[in-house]
């Protein structure tokens, strides 16, 4: 009886040590195949599209249900993203926690806020993380949360639109429409000639100045050849009750209006 029992001990022995040659075998080759499919694929991107929002008309663009919020101290454009192209979603393995970010929380909670209440601004930026920054994040200086969220910023205020479109006479208003030359011939000089102007439509049928896309390549010049741009927006992706009106190219000949931002009444800010 106790021979028969150490017969089988062996026997289970064997088959678990095979079994665990076979699992760090296939391990081995999940990795190697990771690496294989990162290096083609992670790093296939040429350009980037940096993004900002309009707070005033991105909250006219959701529906009142999903109770859009502006913190009290933003007055301004706020980021969206900083987005390689024709590539999200490259890994959820690497996730992002609020201490990576400890030393950017008051920064970033002031240049990238999220404007949803049912969202937090760590949910916002954990979600641009792992959709955008970990397909960036295979080429040095964006290599890390710190680095991709630190150049973000360093982003915003090198391309200070606010202070352009105020030089240039663009201010918010509820009456007051632009023409699209308009925009582009203020922002032009200090963004190229290539940026991106997107507008949304609000339900009185007005275009509304809703975003700006600023493309440039992999060091960081502005441009990029259209071949290297996607030009679906991420936020198609996101899912309802998130970003429901991605934004379209503002057309030519109908007036923009650059809706004031009201924090204490975000959906209504022309009354």
């Amino acid at each position: 009886m106790s021979g028969s029992l150490l017969s089988l001990l062996v026997l289970l022995g064997a088959v678990v040590h095979s079994w665990q040659q076979r699992d760090h075998h296939n391990d081995y080759n999940y990795v190697r195949l990771a690496d294989e499919v990162g290096n083609k694929t992670f790093c296939s991107w040429k350009c980037l599209k940096f993004t900002l929002q309009w707070p005033g008309a991105f909250c006219l663009s959701l529906d009142e249900r999903l109770q859009c919020q502006i913190p009290p101290d933003i007055n301004t454009w706020t980021i969206h993203g900083l987005w390689p192209q024709k590539i999200m979603n490259c890994c959820r393995c690497w996730n992002l926690f609020p201490s990576d970010l400890q030393d950017l929380d008051e920064e970033l909670s002031k240049e990238w806020p999220s404007l949803l209440k049912s969202k937090s601004s760590f949910q916002f930026w954990r979600l641009e993380w792992i959709k955008h920054g970990v397909c960036a994040a295979c080429v040095e200086g964006l290599n890390s949360p710190m680095h991709y969220f630190t150049l973000c910023l360093k982003l915003r205020q090198q391309y200070n639109i606010t202070q352009a479109l105020s030089e240039g006479g663009v201010v918010p208003s509820c009456d007051h429409p632009y023409k699209l030359d308009e925009l582009q011939g203020v922002l032009t000089p200090l963004l190229g000639e290539h940026h991106e102007i997107q507008c949304i439509t609000d339900h009185q049928d007005r275009e509304l100045w809703f975003q700006v896309k600023i493309p440039m390549s992999r060091n960081l010049t502005l441009g990029c050849p259209a071949d290297h741009q996607d030009h679906r927006d991420p936020t198609a992706e996101h899912g309802p009750g998130q970003y429901p009106f991605t934004g379209h190219p503002c057309p030519s000949q109908t007036p923009i209006y650059l809706v004031p931002i009201d924090p204490q009444n975000p959906h209504h800010p022309c009354g």
